[in-house]
């Protein structure tokens, strides 16, 4: 059984019919499901998911995200050495358009042995990790 990363960029996709890359994401879990994949995520991505879903679209939204999907995922829940050493890696990229959250998720996929991301956000590639 094969594992992925999963990005919020991805969440938004699949989630938001209006998002420009709904279609490839809808597609793309689609493939995941037939496949049996595992689907890794972090309490971050799920933090940030649950804000922009609330943000944009109201608390209704973010509930049923909570109810429907997030039961879907495989949860990674971040302590303080995860958060420290993620820190450190955003700093020692030097990238201000990186996020501590991908910089997480960075280190939980490699930690976990997964190559592979559902993500549309270009950092995800950047760092080896191949889209799905």
């Amino acid at each position: 059984m094969s594992r992925v990363l999963v990005d919020t960029s991805a969440l938004m996709a699949f989630l938001v019919p209006t998002d420009a890359s709904h279609r490839k994401a809808r597609r793309a879990f689609e493939r995941l499901s037939a496949a049996d994949a595992v689907l890794v995520t972090t309490s971050y991505v799920l933090v940030e998911t649950y804000s922009l879903l609330g943000r944009r679209y109201g608390l209704e939204a973010a509930g049923s995200f909570r109810e429907r999907f997030a039961p879907l995922l495989e949860v990674v829940w971040i302590d303080r050495d995860l958060h420290e050493r993620a820190l450190d890696l955003l700093l020692d990229r030097g990238d201000a358009s990186l996020s501590l959250v991908d910089a997480v998720s960075f280190l939980v996929g490699r930690e976990a042995g997964v190559d592979r991301a559902f993500a549309f956000d270009r950092h995800f590639e950047r760092e080896g990790f191949a889209p799905v």
